[in-house]
């Protein structure tokens, strides 16, 4: 079961996220758990997430265009601390 994410760097996450993108609605999952023993696993957690955003921001932005907002305002992140973000839904209001 996917836990709901309070860590530090889930807290950066969600940071990030609502400047850049001012969501309506946003889930993230702390998955790390998930993948003991499997790539990019870190044992202190805080390695693989699962995203549900909605935002206005997507209006009009097709999927990849969505998924190139959210790593945008991620930034190095990506690359330092997070191995692995399934965005599970990134949508606008109404979809």
């Amino acid at each position: 079961m996917n836990q709901a994410s309070t860590g530090p760097v889930a807290r950066e996450i969600t940071a990030r996220l609502q400047e850049a993108l001012a969501p309506t609605q946003l889930q993230l999952n702390d998955d790390s758990e998930q993948h003991r023993g499997h790539g990019g696993y870190n044992p202190a957690g805080e390695s693989h997430f699962s995203l549900l955003i909605e935002s206005p921001a997507f209006t009009g932005k097709n999927r990849v265009e969505r998924q190139r907002m959210i790593y945008r305002a991620l930034g190095e992140l990506m690359q330092e601390r997070v191995h692995a973000l399934a965005i599970t839904a990134a949508k606008a209001p109404g979809e």
